[in-house]
């Protein structure tokens, strides 16, 4: 094996540590080639290794009655029936997405939905959760814009509907947007399949486009800051193709469920690298790749490109020899271009051949699941006093003017601009779609229907790490639960700063604790997930942002709870824990346009005793079929709540709350796990009797529903329902 000199200039512009590279070196016994060094780089880079989040990670609970397959394969399954299951799982495009919008986002959602249809599942769902910066800023319209078309296209051209999903615009976003992509999909549950080789002497067939240069070291920039050089790497980021995109989904799910394949891998990050290595260290086995038989779509490629290259809509398939035949046969048949490029060995080494050459050979488990891994120093950053304390400038609010103005913030307003560039009713499952709290679809084969939600925010993740990663994921159950759905399971995307950086990696840490803790108290697991780190531009760090992404399921059509107001007289009931402050809510950065911190900590006590016992409430609600509207108290508070209740109306209802005045904090503080319901005014008596079991969480009436299309405030002070329509339908001006 011939090898160049490797400087510590190479080695540090692969990403790599001096101690690293010397960790190589005593795994080799040697020098490395330049594409072994290629092949460590990338595996071993904080996008496809977690090295500076495996310690954190391993807290989170994983396991639940479930749960079919947990953390540590392409998604995670959850059961749905005694004989479907669902597979789901959340990534991040975000720094491609930075570079070229259109394409980083097509890409990341191909990517996620190759995740899911890999594992053996047919995609039924796409959510999308995006992050950008100021709505009025030149480079916000660039990279909004791009991100949209580039979600819709690929979205739509493979035939799997967008129901839902958050959009959210803060400053920090502006140089480094997110874009979290998580997909759903449906199998039965025996159709499930691994990304692990079983056996030596199986054939390792690769279909889907062919290799080209595009998205060489695509990992590798994902797990560094942005910074004006790093934004010039266009060659990292990689093209989409959604028609081959259609084949390969198809052509998978035929192949499994022919029960020809052993082992399937999509070649994501780190392309062909990272699923020979993953598929062979899963089953402590080895496998020869000879590149000549590689499908190649650019002339003279280097080992070093093949291994590395990102181009997308390519996988990777074991298939026993016996099977190689049904399975050739299935792949012509969707013409994907398969190609024999490999075998399966039993020397658990990766071993690349070249022009008859060995161009690498490295331990494929040492490599996929043993990198370096860092507990690094986490340091609170010096936080400024308690901004809001318990109804603190509050008497000086005006409702009326501060529920408009709130209206027509970008975060609240309605996303219809967005939402009609998505195809969510493809397939024709989709039962609750864009706009509502959570999604729900229709399942074919099954009685159950699937909630889908989506959960964080921002503000309050700036303010308080922990308490904020935990309201991400009540957020993310109660989206669920106010349409009718139990919660099963969630998957999390974790966005943040540079971890070498205390304070940066303080916020993550803290932040995994919140989840861990919510999760844990809610008995909702943890199935898998993505670490987005590095997230930091020229102008700074963005704001911690775990994003939380549930299923859920509805036991029938009869329970899913649709939204808005529906009769006049109808009893409108607040459950929860009730709000006595303004810390942390959007009215209060949208005031006075700095972040307060921290949240209130008498709050912050009891929160995730609050939650756990307002799911159980809402459960029994659900299951006596009481509840005719339910819509959590998130962005806005009460008051907003309340608004779009009636707003969501088609019965040419509103509400009328005049009779009860509380301080202006309760009307828009934001505590979390808060719900907003209304019941038939004969369904008293059993909501009374149910709340007796409840006396800990706060719950009062606050008004009813009337048969005019108007919302009369506290005070007696009306708007009229269109009036409301009209401020919330407000569109950023790039749209305009």
């Amino acid at each position: 094996m011939s090898s160049s000199p490797i400087t510590p200039e190479i080695i540090a512009e692969h990403g790599l540590r001096p101690e690293e590279y010397q960790q190589i070196l005593s795994i080799l016994g040697r020098e490395p080639s330049f594409t072994e060094l290629g092949i460590f780089s990338v595996m071993w880079s904080e996008h496809c290794s977690y090295k500076n989040s495996k310690p954190l990670l391993k807290t989170l609970p994983t396991t639940g009655p479930h749960v079919l397959q947990g953390p540590g394969e392409n998604a995670g399954v959850v059961a749905l029936d005694d004989e479907l299951a669902v597979c789901f799982k959340m990534e991040s495009h975000n720094h491609p997405s930075a570079v070229e919008p259109y394409q980083g986002a097509a890409t990341g959602v191909g990517g996620i939905l190759r995740d899911i249809f890999t594992m053996g599942a047919r995609p039924v769902a796409l959510v999308d959760c995006l992050f950008f910066g100021e709505p009025d800023s030149r480079e916000t319209e660039r990279i909004a814009r791009g991100v949209v078309h580039g979600i819709a296209d690929y979205g739509n051209c493979v035939g799997v509907p967008t129901v839902a999903g958050q959009v959210s615009f803060f400053p920090c976003y502006e140089r480094n947007p997110l874009v979290n992509a998580m997909a759903v999909g449906v199998m039965r549950r025996e159709e499930l399949t691994l990304a692990k080789a079983r056996n030596a002497g199986s054939v390792v067939v690769y279909y889907g486009n062919a290799t080209g240069r595009d998205g060489v070291h695509g990992a590798t920039f994902a797990s560094v800051e942005l910074t004006e050089d790093t934004m010039e790497q266009r060659s990292a980021v990689q093209v989409g193709d959604p028609f081959m995109g259609k084949k390969i989904l198809e052509a998978t799910l035929e192949l499994i469920k022919s029960g020809a394949v052993e082992a399937i891998q999509d070649m994501g990050a780190a392309g062909l690298t990272c699923s020979g290595c993953e598929i062979a260290g899963r089953g402590r086995l080895g496998m020869e790749l000879n590149l000549d038989l590689v499908p190649q779509r650019a002339k003279n490629m280097s080992p070093y490109e093949m291994m590395l290259s990102e181009s997308q809509e390519r996988m990777l398939a074991v298939i026993p020899p016996g099977s190689i035949e049904k399975a050739m046969d299935v792949l012509a048949k969707w013409e994907v271009n398969p190609a024999v490029v490999g075998h399966v060995t039993e020397d658990g080494l990766l071993t690349v051949w070249h022009q008859k050459m060995i161009v690498a050979k490295v331990p494929a488990l040492k490599i996929s699941e043993e990198s370096p891994v860092y507990l690094r120093e986490a340091r609170e950053p010096k936080r400024p006093e308690q901004a809001y304390q318990p109804g603190a400038s509050a008497g000086t609010i005006d409702v009326k003017a501060s529920l408009l103005a709130l209206l027509r913030h970008p975060n609240i307003a309605s996303k219809l601009w967005i939402h009609q560039q998505y195809d969510s009713q493809v397939q024709t499952n989709t039962v609750l779609g864009p706009g509502a709290g959570a999604a729900v679809l229709r399942v074919d084969g099954s009685k159950k229907l699937l909630g889908i939600s989506t959960g964080v925010d921002p503000l309050k993740m700036a303010c308080d790490p922990f308490m904020g990663a935990q309201m991400a994921v009540a957020e993310a159950a109660l989206n669920l639960l106010c349409v009718g759905c139990k919660p099963l399971g969630l998957t999390d995307n974790l966005n943040f700063g540079n971890p070498e950086k205390p304070e940066q990696f303080w916020a993550l840490k803290r932040a995994v604790e919140g989840i861990s803790a919510m999760s844990r108290a809610l008995e909702i697991p943890v199935t898998g997930g993505n670490v987005s780190l590095y997230n930091e531009s020229p102008t700074g760090p963005i704001w911690p942002t775990p994003t939380i992404g549930m299923v859920g399921a509805a036991d029938g059509v009869e329970h899913v709870i649709t939204p808005g107001f529906k009769d006049s007289g109808d009893v409108i009931y607040v459950l929860g824990e009730l709000p006595s402050s303004l810390a942390g809510s959007l009215l209060a950065y949208q005031r006075d346009g700095d972040v307060p911190a921290p949240l209130d900590a008498e709050m912050s006590a009891t929160f995730t005793e609050r939650m756990v016992r307002l799911q159980k409430l809402l459960f029994k609600l659900i299951d006596g079929r009481i509840l005719k509207s339910a819509q959590d108290v998130s962005e806005g508070g009460l008051a907003v709540a309340l608004a779009e209740c009636a707003i969501f109306s088609t019965n040419g209802v509103g509400c009328d709350v005049s009779d009860f005045d509380e301080e202006k904090s309760f009307w828009f503080g934001e505590p979390g796990a808060l719900v907003v319901v209304s019941i038939a005014e004969a369904d008293q008596e059993k909501m009374r009797d149910l709340l007796d079991d409840f006396e800990e969480l706060d719950f009062v009436e606050v008004g009813e529903v009337i048969g005019e299309a108007r919302m009369v405030l506290p005070g007696g002070e009306s708007v009229g329902i269109d009036e409301l329509r009209k401020e919330r339908g407000t569109v950023p001006a790039f749209v305009r």
